[in-house]
């Protein structure tokens, strides 16, 4: 992780709840390493386009990945985008209904969006992919050959420009409404992995490796220490 500052622009500077921002690199390191999925916003033809896909990164460098058979990926390449990355880390339940929130940590990022064409790139980039989902896959698997290469596109986003934002801690009500007697507080949320399920198709005895074995049970991207923050 970087100890550089997030570089704030007109559009990643935020304007409601600005306690909640965060503006170190490592802030957004850590958001983009305990995610798994991202969504890619683009305007196409006039019209907005939202993709879920996978991401990985590489140095300042965002890669998504996708078919290279999707048009509206492909259109990306060239185009603004923003890319957001969001965790749930708790639901906030108030006193009050206009308080109810969500403890979370999200990232929007903003840049042109470039199609990576050199091979030795798009590689690195589907490794890095691969990796970051799965941990240690790339090196148990067979690496994709060059109809699979054709067939998959990867876009690649700078980091030069984003906003981390973060919620955490107890609900935040009105002072009258704390002697009210109704039960507030926040239930936890995590993304967990369970047991390993072997594809009935292996042949032979074919033991789960380490590699996936390490995530049964583990949650993915906990939230940290919950602080009395707002």
């Amino acid at each position: 992780m970087s100890a550089e500052s997030l570089s704030p622009t007109p559009r990643t500077t935020l304007h409601r709840l600005r306690e909640r921002a965060r503006t170190e690199r490592a802030d957004l390191d850590a958001v983009l390493d305990a995610g798994l999925v991202c969504h890619l916003g683009v305007v196409i033809d006039g019209v907005p386009v939202v993709l879920p896909t996978g991401y990985g990164w590489i140095g300042n460098t965002l890669y998504l990945h996708g078919s290279s058979a999707n048009r509206s990926l492909l259109a990306s390449a060239g185009q603004q985008v923003c890319v957001t990355v969001t965790l749930l880390d708790g639901l906030v339940c108030a006193r009050a209904v206009f308080h109810h929130s969500m403890n979370y940590r999200s990232a929007v990022i903003f840049g042109t969006a470039r199609l990576v064409t050199d091979p030795d790139e798009k590689l690195a980039a589907l490794r890095a992919v691969t990796d970051h989902l799965v941990p240690g896959r790339w090196e148990h698997v067979r690496e994709p050959n060059r109809k699979e290469l054709a067939a998959t596109a990867v876009l690649a986003v700078p980091l030069d420009e984003a906003s981390v934002k973060v919620r955490s801690g107890s609900p935040k009500d009105d002072e009258e409404d704390y002697d009210s007697g109704i039960w507030a507080g926040v239930l936890p949320a995590a993304l967990t992995f369970g047991v390993a399920e072997p594809d009935p198709a292996l042949t032979g005895d074919v033991p789960v490796p380490g590699h996936i074995a390490v995530l049964a049970g583990r949650v993915r991207g906990a939230a940290p220490a919950v602080d009395s923050g707002p």
